[in-house]
């Protein structure tokens, strides 16, 4: 495997698991209300870490991003920078939106540095699209993750209807989509993945304040 194509592996592993979220914890919109205050905390799978390990690949956080401590291992923590979406917090599945994270991700390897900026990231139907620059260049992913949104854990704050809640969804698992698989297959010559492998999990926080009726 040549240089750049190695170094971009590290990237393809990260892009999609980091722009998935970016669209549902939404900034001001007319229609959908607005989320203030919000954060996306992202951490890879066991099989991603794998990869990683195999191919010698750190996986840093860019400020203001940051890497933190999860339940489940370390995990990276990006502030929303903008966006809009409907959270469609009584049925999870129907979640759609997007928007842009701040901060990035450094991925080092033996054969040389990967930046990821300007993240970004739509959710539509349970599929997740995303993209960011990969060293100044612009990179894009269709339908790279499915959301199982509705396997994750809400909690809400117990308010009176119409007045702002604090809203938190965590360890919702990011599938491996046919799309995904054969993108990566396409790039690399195989994939240690396969459709409906977990690829990470996220967890997305905020505050929400419903549109005005």
């Amino acid at each position: 495997m040549s240089a750049t194509r190695r170094n971009l592996l590290g990237a393809a592993l990260a892009t999609p698991l980091l722009a998935q979220f970016a669209g549902t914890a939404a900034a001001a919109d007319e229609r959908y209300g607005t989320v203030s205050d919000g954060w996306v905390e992202v951490r890879w799978s066991q099989p991603v870490q794998a990869e990683l390990d195999r191919l010698g690949a750190v996986v840093e956080a860019v400020a203001p991003a940051e890497t933190v401590r999860s339940a489940g291992g370390p995990a990276l923590r990006f502030p929303v920078r903008s966006g809009k979406g409907d959270p469609s917090l009584t049925k999870l599945p129907r979640a759609k939106g997007n928007g842009a994270l701040d901060g990035g991700v450094s991925v080092r390897t033996p054969l040389g540095n990967v930046l990821l900026t300007d993240l970004e990231g739509a959710l539509k139907d349970g599929l997740a699209s995303g993209k960011c620059e990969v060293n100044g260049v612009a990179v894009e992913h269709a339908s790279a993750l499915r959301c199982g949104a509705e396997e994750g854990e809400l909690s809400t704050d117990q308010v009176p209807v119409g007045r702002p809640l604090k809203v938190r969804l965590s360890e919702v698992p990011l599938y491996a989509t046919p799309e995904m698989v054969e993108a990566y297959t396409a790039t690399f010559g195989t994939s240690p993945f396969s459709e409906g492998t977990v690829l990470g999990y996220a967890t997305v926080a905020g505050t929400y304040t419903p549109p005005k009726p």
